[in-house]
C-alpha cells in the first residue's frame, strides 16, 4: 500500500487548507481500515486530525472538529482534508495514513509541509 499527499504548500491565514491523499495498492472501502490525517507542527509531536472509515463515516479530533472536513472519492481511491480558517499555528507537515481498526497505523504517506503565512 502506498499513500501520497498532494496540495498547496502555502496557505494564507483565514483561508482553507485542502489536501488530497491518493492510495495505491489497497482499497479505501475495505473493512477494518480507517484512512487518517495526522500532522506534526515544527518542533512538536504528532497530532491526529481525523479519519474516514470504510463506510464513509468520519471521526475528528475534538480540538479541530469545528474546522475539519474529511471526504473521499472511492472511484479514484482518494481521500481529502479540508481545514478552514487556518492560522500560522496550523503550519505543519501533514501526513495521510492507513490506520487499522485494531493495531494502529501501518502505512504512512511521506508527508507534505503546509505553511500558513501571508
Amino acid at each position: 500500500v502506498q499513500l501520497r499527499e498532494s496540495g498547496p504548500g502555502l496557505v494564507k491565514p483565514s483561508q482553507t487548507l485542502s489536501l488530497t491523499c491518493t492510495v495505491s495498492g489497497g482499497s479505501i472501502t475495505s473493512n477494518g481500515y480507517y484512512w487518517s490525517w495526522i500532522r506534526q507542527p515544527p518542533g512538536k509531536g504528532l497530532e491526529w486530525i481525523g479519519n474516514i472509515g470504510p463506510s464513509g463515516s468520519t471521526d475528528y479530533s475534538p480540538s479541530l472538529k469545528s474546522r475539519t472536513s474529511i471526504s473521499r472519492d472511492t472511484r479514484n481511491k482518494q481521500f481529502s482534508l479540508q481545514l478552514s480558517s487556518v492560522t500560522p499555528e496550523d503550519t505543519a507537515v501533514y501526513y495521510c495514513a492507513r490506520d487499522r481498526a485494531f493495531g494502529g497505523v501501518d502505512y504512512w504517506g511521506e508527508g507534505t509541509l503546509v505553511t500558513v503565512s501571508l
